[in-house]
């Protein structure tokens, strides 16, 4: 690598590390802490019963011991993992606006990840295309996350297809504790129902969709070679054609509302976002109905 794409590399993440951070502070600072919950909750001390305590927090021990009713305190065991498993396959490359699916992404991820270091919690990387393309384990700390954010975006895969079931069973290896689990892929691929369900029940799993809008349209521009990123499958289409182009919306339409109801269906939360759109609202809207529902 040359001194110059080093550079530029940094700049990126930088850039991406300075929007984030002022998203998380102004928009999700106290989102986050209140939709994520910790994993349990740790005794801290015994005090006085005061009318409106719950019975059941009664230490009958120490009751017996003074002659007076104590109740146990707890606090919540705050700390928590959140894992991103970030789909790096060649159709995340793909953007026609201004960013591909690939740095929606990275910035999404970014986002998250910098919400769980402000509350001192972990962040895991787990890039998957075909194949578990890298892992990064749980850490804390500023410099862990722009290594996640840098790899989100710069790292080369070898392989160029996807496999949900794969990353998803790796995760469930390796993460042994109830985390957070972001699942971030544009889902070109089939058959990861049943890993769905199995990892929602182990973790508290959020699948996000990521979509490009000329994904499901084609322009009419005449005769047009397409090729598939990830098969490198060719195929000539005749874009002036109305009734091509009608069917290959319909085909797309069809095939992204059978995304979302296979992951609906997995009884998972869904997340869907678009290149062509602020990702902000959407996240911020995902936050507070969580929050609702708790």
């Amino acid at each position: 690598m040359t001194p110059n794409q080093t550079r530029e590399i940094f700049k990126k993440v930088r850039q991406i590390e300075i929007r984030t951070k002022r998203l998380v502070t102004d928009a999700l600072a106290g989102q986050y802490h209140s939709v994520f919950k910790g994993r349990g909750m740790n005794f801290e001390e015994v005090r006085e019963y005061l009318p409106g305590d719950e019975v059941r927090t009664i230490d009958w021990n120490v009751t017996a011991r003074t002659g007076r009713p104590f109740v146990k305190k707890f606090t919540e065991e705050r700390e928590l993992t959140i894992v991103l498993l970030v789909d790096v396959s060649a159709s995340g490359n793909f953007g026609s606006t201004h960013q591909s699916k690939k740095e929606l992404a990275a910035e999404l991820a970014s986002v998250l990840a910098y919400s769980a270091i402000r509350n001192n919690d972990k962040v895991a990387l787990v890039l998957f295309s075909d194949q578990i393309e890298q892992y990064i384990p749980p850490r804390k700390g500023r410099r862990h996350v722009l290594r996640v954010v840098r790899e989100i975006l710069f790292f080369k895969p070898k392989h160029r297809g996807t496999n949900v079931t794969q990353a998803l069973d790796f995760a469930n290896k390796v993460i042994t504790r109830r985390s957070v689990a972001f699942l971030i892929s544009d889902f070109h691929d089939e058959g990861y129902e049943r890993a769905l369900k199995l990892t929602g029940k182990r973790h508290d799993l959020i699948a996000v969709t990521v979509s490009d809008p000329k994904e499901r349209e084609l322009p009419s521009i005449g005769l047009l070679t397409v090729e598939d990123a990830e098969t490198h499958e060719q195929l000539e289409i005749d874009t002036s054609d109305s009734l091509t182009r009608h069917r290959f919306a319909n085909l797309a339409q069809t095939r992204h509302q059978k995304v979302e109801r296979e992951l609906r269906s997995s009884g998972i939360d869904l997340l869907p976002l678009q290149t062509d759109r602020p990702y902000m609202p959407a996240l911020m809207q995902f936050f507070a109905s969580r929050e609702h529902r708790r």
